[in-house]
């Protein structure tokens, strides 16, 4: 897509290379990072890596089966990606319940 659509969800734009591309040249910027997109293997890539979807919830819902990334950038900007899946329902704990502060009472 060129330009500027409207998003199939009822909220928001859909955008496309053209968009991208400016957005960046304007802002002298090399890339977009965004998130909250589902995105099964963790992290995807769009418009010749200008835009990067991150998304950091392993299995979503209980239910995606996607692995979740994490996108770290050290002081020179430069990335990397560690994507890691859900935790196995046995590791998985319950926070436990602190009574509240006196405070609150």
């Amino acid at each position: 897509m060129k330009g500027w659509g409207y998003s199939p969800r009822g909220a928001g734009y859909l955008f496309g290379s053209d968009i991208v591309k400016t957005f960046c040249h304007t802002n002298n910027v090399e890339i977009i990072a965004r998130a909250h997109q589902l995105v099964m293997d963790g992290y995807k890539w769009w418009f010749d890596k200008r835009l990067v979807t991150v998304w950091s919830a392993p299995n979503y819902c209980y239910r995606c089966g996607n692995v979740a990334t994490v996108m770290e950038l050290d002081e020179h900007l430069n990335y990397q990606f560690k994507t890691f899946e859900a935790a196995p329902p046995e590791r998985r704990g319950i926070p436990s319940k602190k009574p509240p502060p006196d405070y609150f009472l």
